[in-house]
């Protein structure tokens, strides 16, 4: 089954939003055996939206369109809908009666209004909205169109999530007779050419149906390893065979068999060895720590974190040496390990990460150009002895880019540390 996924709204041609809509869509439809060959941004035009969708329908078995739903003057698409197909719009009064009484509080002045909200295209299969207001819609859009299929859903990302995973997806996967199986492997510390020269050889010898791509990042470079066919057995098969390939070629370097991103499974392994974790940073400004607890159950693990951006504050409050600071100067591996000790001690974690670099787009000189960062690990082992290292990273890029990348090298050096495998 081939789909295209259409989303409708201005605010998505001006880039006041990003389209998330569109990456979760085509993450849960290759799930369910569906390949997407196409992904469209629409503007809240009734012409430009009837337009749009008699285009992908034409080409496209199933069409999936978020936006333009609800009771509000700029939410066109079922108008344009009834126009594309030859149909009305009727009153659904299980849509108004289940919405006036979750909105009941809202009074008589909401009533007009709930009253267009529950107006449906004719025909369609209704999907109801546990989370908001405007319901969705499945229709067979007859034989002009081949009978192809079209499914209608808000645009806010919770209410279309809920109704692709409760409603939706059900319905797709058993009409689809294919399978698809995506593999992502997330690596660290390399860059995407390196990557591809380590895997190069198993790129020319990919099964049929199965493709590796490159997925970069601010940060780095995933891979995806995808494989289809219609017998699941065989395409799981060949899907492992080269995700276990890729791991060998690429070892220490990927962190992961799975989307997930590194500070989750730093945490993972923090957890399991039952040990914490604390952060002294100057030139991240706290990102490292922010990683750390973006992570559900960090508290497990995370005990402190600092951020030292001045000479005075790492002579002050980490103890960094002020003849340290003098010799080596602030972007240095010397003052990198005084952070890490001084935020062990203060801190009475089992490791503590320091950062201090030059993050631009000024400061840099000759030896320390923009884009370095020296890093430190301390770690108290079980006898209490401390042990330190240090190493230097450097990157190019914007101010917030450059951030990012230290955060990424700090998170992969306590990776290390802890073991790297899955």
């Amino acid at each position: 089954m081939r789909a295209e996924v259409v989303s409708i709204g201005d605010e998505l041609l001006t880039g006041q939003k990003v389209n998330t809509n569109a990456a979760f869509l085509c993450s849960e439809l290759g799930a369910a055996g569906v390949a997407v060959e196409r992904v469209v941004a629409c503007g809240d035009d009734e012409d430009a939206i009837s337009g749009q969708l008699a285009e992908s329908l034409g080409r496209s078995e199933l069409v999936l369109a978020t936006g333009g739903l609800g009771p509000t003057r700029d939410d066109r698409t079922k108008r344009a809908v009834c126009r594309l197909l030859g149909r009305e719009l009727v009153f659904d009064r299980d849509v108004y009666e289940a919405t006036v009484s979750r909105y009941s509080d809202r009074a008589a002045s909401a009533a007009s209004n709930l009253r267009h909200n529950a107006m449906v295209v004719e025909g369609s299969v209704v999907i109801a909205n546990a989370v908001g207001l405007a319901p969705g819609m499945m229709l067979d859009c007859g034989k002009t169109f081949g009978n192809r299929q079209l499914v209608l859903m808000p645009g806010v990302p919770a209410e279309m999530e809920e109704m692709m995973r409760r409603s939706v997806l059900p319905v797709i996967a058993e009409r689809s007779g294919g399978v698809i199986v995506h593999t992502h492997i997330r690596t660290t510390g390399i860059g995407e050419t390196s990557l591809a020269g380590l895997v190069g050889d198993i790129e020319d010898r990919l099964p049929g149906g199965t493709t590796l791509a490159y997925l970069p990042h601010e940060a780095g470079v995933h891979l995806r390893i995808s494989s289809s066919g219609d017998d699941r057995g065989a395409v799981e098969r060949d899907n492992r065979v080269v995700a276990e390939a890729v791991r060998t070629a690429a070892a220490g370097y990927v962190y992961a068999m799975r989307d997930v991103p590194l500070e989750a499974v730093v945490g993972e392994l923090l957890l399991s060895q039952e040990l914490t974790i604390s952060a002294a940073e100057s030139c991240t400004g706290g990102l490292v720590s922010s990683r750390l607890t973006d992570v559900a159950g960090s508290s497990g693990y995370f005990r402190q974190g600092y951020v030292v951006y001045s000479n005075e504050s790492k002579a002050g409050i980490l103890g960094v040496e002020p003849e340290t600071l003098a010799a080596h100067g602030a972007v240095s591996e010397a003052v990198a390990a005084e952070m890490a000790e001084g935020c062990l001690e203060k801190s009475g974690a089992d490791i503590a990460l320091s950062t201090t670099g030059v993050a631009g787009p000024g400061g840099g000189s000759a030896t320390k150009p923009v884009g370095t960062v020296c890093l430190g690990l301390a770690r108290r082992g079980e006898d209490g002895e401390v042990s330190v290292r240090t190493s230097t990273f450097r990157t190019r890029g914007s101010r917030r880019r450059n951030k990012l990348r230290f955060s990424e090298a700090a998170l992969a050096i306590a990776w290390r540390e802890l073991g790297t495998k899955e």
